[in-house]
C-alpha cells in the first residue's frame, strides 16, 4: 500500500474512533453500574478521544468510594493506556502524510526522540492536555507499540491509583 494512502487510512481510523466515542458519550455514564468492567471501558473511551477532554478521572474518584481504590486505579490505568492507542495510530498516519510540517509537534517530538519511552511514561503520568500529541509523536516515530503501551499504562496506573486513593480518602472524610 502506498505510504500516503496508508497514512490516510490510519488517520481516518483514528478519526472514526473519536467520532464513535463522542457519539456514544451520553451512554458512558451507564457503564458505572458495571463496576470495574465499567471503569475500564469509561477510561478507555475517555482516553480514546483526541484533544477533547472526557471525564474518565471523575469516574475514578466517584467509584473509589464504592470499590477498592487500588484496583479502581489499576483498572482505570490499563483502560486509559489502551485508549491512548488512538493517538498512536493517528500519529502513524499524520507522520506519513505531513512529516515535520506541523510545528506544534516539534517540541514534544524532540523530547520523545531524546528520552524515548521514559518521556512517554512521565507525560502519561502527569495530567496534561499534550499527551495526545505525545501519542501522535510516538506513533509517527514508530516507537514499538508494546513500548508505547507499557510506558503509557504504567504512568496511567500510578496516576489513577493515587487519584482513586485521594478520592476514597476525601469521600470517606466527607461522608
Amino acid at each position: 500500500m502506498d505510504k500516503k494512502l496508508e497514512g490516510a487510512v490510519q488517520l481516518a481510523f483514528a478519526i472514526l474512533i473519536v467520532t464513535a466515542v463522542l457519539y456514544f458519550s451520553g451512554d458512558i455514564e451507564n457503564l458505572k453500574q458495571y463496576g470495574y468492567f465499567g471503569i475500564f471501558f469509561i477510561t478507555m473511551l475517555s482516553s480514546a478521544t483526541l484533544f477533547f477532554p472526557a471525564p474518565g478521572w471523575a469516574t475514578v474518584i466517584a467509584m473509589s468510594a464504592f470499590l477498592d481504590p487500588v484496583i479502581v486505579g489499576i483498572v482505570a490505568g490499563i483502560g486509559s493506556g489502551i485508549g491512548e492507542m488512538t493517538g498512536y495510530v493517528a500519529g502513524k498516519g499524520v507522520e506519513t502524510m505531513f512529516g515535520d510540517r506541523i510545528k506544534q509537534v516539534n517540541d514534544i517530538k524532540k523530547i520523545v526522540k531524546k528520552y524515548g519511552t521514559p518521556a512517554i511514561f512521565v507525560l502519561s503520568f502527569i495530567p496534561n492536555p499534550l499527551f495526545d500529541i505525545a501519542g501522535i509523536v510516538a506513533g509517527g516515530l514508530k516507537i514499538p507499540l508494546w513500548q508505547f503501551l507499557t510506558a503509557c499504562i504504567l504512568g496511567r496506573v500510578i496516576r489513577y491509583v493515587l487519584l482513586a486513593l485521594l478520592g476514597a480518602f476525601t469521600i470517606h472524610l466527607l461522608g
